[in-house]
């Protein structure tokens, strides 16, 4: 299984970006998948999960109303679009494929995982 990020880059605090992430290697419409990030001198933290479907998802606190997961399931990608990015906001985004069909909030419900995308929101 292959996860490929990316979409990351510099924006302005206030700005927005959609990552996306390209699956290969599995039926990719089978299984859940999430977003996770890792800021500078943090550890790695949940952001948005989508089930199979897409019709189930759940995000963290810190980024509710401002993100958007979605998936499309005929071209095997998932996405997540940000908006009114802050500084805080900024680390290594993660893209992670699940073994379950449903949403999942911990790292460790998660097998598979893409190199990540640096996003830098700049004050």
């Amino acid at each position: 299984v292959q996860l490929q990020a990316s979409g990351g880059g510099l924006v302005q605090t206030g700005g927005s970006l959609r990552l996306s992430c390209a699956a290969s290697g599995r039926t990719f419409s089978d299984y859940g998948m999430g977003w996770f990030r890792q800021g500078p001198g943090k550890e790695r933290e949940f952001v948005a999960t989508i089930s199979w479907t897409g019709s189930s998802s759940y995000y963290a606190d810190s980024v509710k109303g401002r993100f958007t997961v979605s998936r499309d399931n005929t071209k095997n990608t998932l996405y997540l679009q940000m908006n009114s990015l802050k500084p805080e906001d900024t680390a290594i985004y993660y893209c992670a494929g699940s073994n379950k069909a449903m949403t999942a909030r911990s790292r460790y419900e998660y097998a598979y995982w893409g190199q990540g995308t640096l996003v830098t929101v700049s004050s």
